[in-house]
C-alpha cells in the first residue's frame, strides 16, 4: 500500500538492497536487520535502520488511494487491519486501525521495566546514511532511562509487548463478529511471504466471499472465493472508485 507513495519495496534481497545500499556491502538482509538482537548488541545499527525509517515515514504523504478508501468509509461502516507500522492510514484519517506488527510511532523499553508503551512524538535519531548507523544520542526509556526500540514486532522478537496491538485487535475481532455477515474485505498489496493479512482478509470474507485482492504481483485469490486485480494500489482503487 505504502510503496505508491513513494516508501521502499522490502520485497527480496534487491529491492531492500536498493533501498539501502549499506546493508548489500554488509550482506544483511531486511530479516537479518529487523531483528531485536541489534538493539542489545549493536544500538547504533539497530537504530540507524529504524531511525531513518521512522524519519522517511513522518515526511511521506498517503497516496490518492488512500482518500478514495476514507471516501467509501464515509458510507459504511470500517475497520482497517494492517501489518504496515508505517502510521499511513492513521495519517490519513483512519481512526480505527487494528496494527498487527505495532508501530514505528510507538516506543517500548529493551529492559521491560514495566513502562507502557509510549508515542515516539518528539523522537528524532540521527542517522549517518553513508554507513546506517545512528548517531547517538539514542531513544531512552523515560521510566528507566534504557534504551527504548520501536513497539514493532521484528523477525525472532520475544521481547515486544504487544499491550498496545493486543488492544486494537479485542476491538477489531468484535467488529468482525458483529459486521461478518455482510462484510466485504478490500485488501491491497499483501504478499505471501508474510501471510498475515492475506489470511485475516480471507478469514474475514469466508461467510461472503466478498473479497477484492489489489496486488500487481500476487493477486491470485485461492478457491475463487473473491476476485484479484493484478495492479498497483492508488490507480486501482481510484479506477474503481469511478465505477462504484
Amino acid at each position: 500500500m505504502g510503496v505508491d507513495s513513494g516508501l521502499p519495496d522490502f520485497r527480496g534481497p534487491e529491492g531492500f538492497w536498493r533501498a539501502y545500499p549499506p546493508y548489500r556491502e554488509l550482506g544483511l538482509r531486511f530479516a537479518e536487520i529487523a531483528d531485536p538482537v541489534h538493539f542489545l548488541d549493536d544500538p547504533e545499527l539497530a537504530w540507524g535502520f529504524y531511525g531513518h525509517r521512522l524519519a522517511i515515514y513522518r515526511r511521506t504523504v498517503p497516496h490518492a488511494g488512500f482518500a478514495v478508501l476514507r471516501a467509501w468509509a464515509r458510507h459504511r461502516p470500517t475497520r482497517v487491519f494492517t501489518s504496515n507500522v508505517d502510521g499511513q492510514f492513521q495519517r490519513a484519517g483512519f481512526v480505527d486501525v487494528a496494527e498487527c506488527h505495532g508501530s514505528i510511532h510507538h516506543l517500548q523499553c529493551t529492559r521491560d521495566c514495566g513502562q507502557p508503551v509510549w508515542p515516539a512524538d518528539g523522537v528524532a535519531v540521527t542517522v549517518d546514511e553513508a554507513t546506517m548507523r545512528a548517531v547517538s544520542p539514542l531513544p531512552r526509556c523515560p521510566s528507566c532511562a534504557e534504551l527504548a526500540r520501536p513497539n514493532i514486532l521484528m523477525f525472532g522478537d520475544v521481547e515486544w509487548d504487544p499491550a498496545r496491538s493486543g488492544r486494537q485487535m479485542t476491538a477489531h475481532r468484535a467488529w468482525l463478529r458483529e459486521h461478518r455477515a455482510d462484510l466485504a474485505v478490500v485488501e491491497i498489496g499483501a504478499g505471501t511471504e508474510i501471510p498475515t493479512v492475506r489470511r485475516e482478509a480471507e478469514l474475514a470474507s469466508a461467510a461472503t466471499g466478498a473479497l477484492v485482492r489489489i496486488n500487481p504481483r500476487e493477486p491470485e485469490v485461492r478457491h475463487g472465493r473473491g476476485v484479484g486485480l493484478a495492479a498497483p494500489a492508488a490507480a486501482t482503487l481510484t479506477a474503481l472508485d469511478e465505477r462504484v
